[in-house]
């Protein structure tokens, strides 16, 4: 018989096999999208060196969790624990940043005013990509529809029997009074529409990061199972077993 129980043991060695087939997904992410960044380099995209680090990260320690439940060894499985600890402290780092930012972000998008509106509205390369965001997030206006001026455009029409975004009909509201161009336009301004899906990015990422950390509190419960386990079996396990035998 093993040191470990045999379902602990293969729990174990199948979740971490699982992690591992991640971690191969993510070094073939990270290889594509350091081909991308290779090629957009020009443009100051950002480095990818946490990525690889995670991959790796991911990666190795996945191995290392299997060669630890195969061959039963008390420090590797120690050391393995070590790992999922430190990793569960940083996953709750990371998440704990990105809720903080999210608020921030949030907080910076509430805050948004004609005053800060109007300069951005001055570019005109800003005003096409701002038509181009109300036809597809269907709304209107960065803070609200006055940051058009006296003249609504087109892409700011609104009806109440078009289909939203997200299911459902847009909400719709009449134009500024002295303002020129469609009757009826969107309620929603275009902040909140980007928010929306700058704060669906964020939670998802919110979600990876405090998943990680359950996952990792998971793996460092059950390898302290384990290390019990092996400890009792080596220090019990063949004195006692040949007591018996006389």
């Amino acid at each position: 018989m093993g040191k470990i129980n045999g379902c602990l043991k293969c729990l174990f060695i199948f979740f971490n096999v699982l992690f591992a087939i991640v971690g191969c997904l993510l070094i073939f992410t990270a290889v594509k999208a350091t081909s991308i960044s290779y090629q957009l380099s020009a443009f100051g995209t950002p480095g990818l060196g946490w990525l690889w680090v995670f991959a790796i990260g991911v990666l190795g320690i996945s191995c290392l969790g299997i060669y630890a439940g195969c061959s039963e060894k008390g420090i590797f499985l120690k050391i393995f624990a070590g790992f999922m600890g430190v990793g569960m402290v940083i996953m709750l780092i990371f998440g704990i940043v990105i809720v903080v930012a999210r608020n921030k972000i949030r907080d910076e998008f509430k805050n948004i005013s004609a005053e800060i509106a109007k300069p951005l509205m001055e570019d005109e390369g800003l005003r096409q990509l701002l038509e181009g965001i109300q036809m597809t997030a269907q709304c209107c206006g960065l803070s609200s529809a006055s940051d058009w001026g006296n003249k609504i455009p087109e892409s700011c029409e609104c009806s109440s029997r078009a289909p939203g975004l997200f299911g459902g009909h847009s909400k719709c509201k009449p134009k500024p009074l002295g303002t020129m161009g469609p009757s009826e336009i969107y309620e929603q301004t275009c902040s909140d529409a980007i928010f929306s899906w700058v704060d669906l990015l964020l939670k998802i990422v919110m979600g990876f990061f405090f998943g990680f950390s359950v996952t990792a509190l998971l793996g460092l419960v059950v390898s302290f199972l384990m290390i019990h386990q092996v400890k009792r079996h080596d220090s019990t396990g063949g004195s006692s077993m040949a007591m018996k035998g006389y």
